[in-house]
């Protein structure tokens, strides 16, 4: 069933459902129609184009895939298309809401997107007086609708970043663990894309004279904006922590790298020592001195024994070892 919910309203509140066959304009000053619909069919925009006279344009947006977030105005009515968001695992799958305002109609139509506006309509149907304002107030409702559905998504993904800045300070970042950064940076800056075309939407229903909408209710769509740069600043700092992860992780590899550089070189300087004194004694020559020396391995051994002392004692002091 792609009909959602559509009903009637009349003062504020919900008069009657009307099926999407017998739908048609209202007549009274205080009625105005409120359709939700959820993956329609061309039949079913076709009746609501017809029924209230939707700009073929509008419609057509609508219905395309691939349309990103606009704001159209079609003589006495408007026509928006807003992005919607989901976070999968660390993949962000978007979805459209597109919404006809006129000023006794208002119908959504929603492609991809699970979130349905439901609990939306019940919470603003418990207060007619806000209902009673018209159309463009609930046009305002459902943009703050998608735009709160945002922040989970940014609040997740920096969890998720978090998260990593502590592992990368006690272990080497894996191979799988640099993919899933690079995947949840470029997931972020396609994202931003998305923010920045919501921002213009937002920002054009604030600053332009609009068909349908109320001069009063202007302050509505500004605190949206507002939002809407709250959240884009939350994604613009998400993004740097994102790439100054990954920095840091570079950094303090190459820094136990380094470490592990100079302990190699430290021991490699130590060993060094018996190996020398030992290879010069090992040289079969007849003709050497100390052969013939009754302590000489012992104090060969303890030669041996303080230098290699001495060496781990300043490599220690030095903080090699």
């Amino acid at each position: 069933m792609t009909v959602v919910a559509s009903y009637l309203y009349r003062d504020g509140r919900r008069f009657q459902e009307i099926p999407l066959e017998s739908i048609a304009m209202p007549t009274e000053k205080t009625d105005f129609i409120w359709i939700g619909l959820h993956e329609p069919t061309a039949e079913e925009l076709a009746v609501l184009k017809a029924r209230f006279n939707l700009h073929e344009l509008s419609v057509t947006d609508a219905a395309n895939p691939l349309q990103t977030p606009k704001l159209s105005a079609y003589d006495d009515q408007i026509f928006v298309l807003a992005q919607t968001a989901k976070l999968d695992g660390d993949r962000i799958t978007y979805g459209r809401t597109a919404i006809f305002v006129g000023e006794r109609y208002i119908i959504t139509v929603r492609h991809g997107s699970e979130r349905g506006h439901g609990e939306l309509r019940g919470r603003l149907e418990t207060s007619p007086h806000t209902m009673r304002h018209g159309t463009d107030y609930i046009l305002h409702a459902i943009l703050d609708f998608i735009v709160d559905g945002y922040l989970p998504i940014v609040r997740t993904i920096e969890d998720s970043v978090l998260d990593m800045e502590r592992k990368m300070l006690v272990s080497f970042l894996d191979r799988a663990q640099i993919k899933r950064i690079f995947r949840l940076r470029r997931e972020v800056i396609l994202f931003q894309r998305v923010l920045d075309a919501m921002l213009d939407l937002c920002g054009k229903l604030v600053h332009l004279d609009l068909p349908c909408l109320d001069v009063e209710a202007k302050p509505y769509f500004r605190d949206a904006l507002q939002h809407m740069h709250r959240i884009e600043q939350m994604v613009g700092g998400l993004r740097d922590v994102i790439t100054s992860v990954f920095e840091a992780s570079n950094l303090l590899e190459q820094q136990r790298q380094g470490v592990i550089t100079r302990q190699l070189a430290s021991w490699a300087a130590i060993l060094a020592v018996p190996t020398a004194i030992a290879g010069i004694y090992g040289m079969n020559f007849e003709n050497m001195p100390e052969l013939k020396t009754e302590h000489g391995y012992f104090v060969v051994l303890a030669v041996i024994i303080v230098l290699c002392g001495v060496l781990y004692w300043r490599f220690k002091r030095a903080k090699w070892l």
